[in-house]
């Protein structure tokens, strides 16, 4: 693993960044609906995550497609990223994150691992992660809490990247904190936004409601 004091410049010198953006789920508890596609105020929630994403820095970024691989991969087109399709989106996250960290191109300091239905994640909370990376005393893979309850997106370094690529260690799994604690750096955080997501009708009524923004499924 590099040593980022050889990297010099200040206390926290600024890390090379990557994310895998997961926009391949079929939405079944939506209604058969590409959650990506949904959109906040006129705006693709996968658009959104992007604009987040470039805001904090992150230097690149690849986008995993698999149900309505087509318009997802249309909506992402303006943006300077990588787009891996998944034809086995139907099995699982797991495939999905495991081709994304296989596409990306260079070596990293940190990866963020992030579902595209995150509605409420915005620049201003990657960085609160990204420095929650920076002062771990230990742990591989930063998973944010809010009052004990997982959130994302997560954000691990090489080690981990390394270890999940070339083992069965299961990164989206709920039991990861179980299975491998030596892997885990809990975030504890009050920020609301990393376990505010959309899998549901209601979740979008109920955002709707609490916010006072605009909700529209996709055409």
């Amino acid at each position: 693993m590099s040593c980022l004091l050889k990297r010099g410049g200040g206390l926290y010198p600024r890390l090379h960044i990557a994310a895998v953006l997961l926009a391949a789920g079929e939405g079944r508890r939506m209604g058969g609906v590409a959650k990506p596609l949904i959109r906040l105020q006129g705006v693709p929630l996968i658009s959104r995550k992007l604009v987040a994403l470039s805001g904090a820095g992150v230097d690149e970024v690849v986008v995993v497609t698999g149900y309505a691989g087509g318009a997802v991969e249309q909506q992402v087109q303006s943006f300077p990223v990588t787009v891996v399709h998944n034809p086995s989106h139907a099995d699982g996250q797991e495939g999905s994150v495991r081709l994304g960290l296989a596409a990306l191109s260079g070596e990293f300091d940190a990866v963020f691992v992030m579902p595209s239905d995150l509605p409420l994640i915005a620049a201003d909370d990657l960085i609160e992660l990204i420095g929650a990376f920076k002062k771990r005393a230990a742990g591989h893979v930063v998973i944010p809490f809010v009052n004990k309850q997982r959130g994302n997106p997560i954000l691990l370094d090489e080690a981990a990247l390394a270890e999940i690529l070339k083992s069965d260690t299961k990164l989206a799994c709920r039991h990861l904190i179980d299975n491998n604690p030596e892997l885990v750096h809990i975030h504890e955080t009050g920020n609301t936004h990393f376990i505010t997501d959309l899998d549901t009708p209601g979740d979008l009524q109920v955002l709707a409601e609490r916010t006072g923004w605009r909700l529209e499924m996709p055409a």
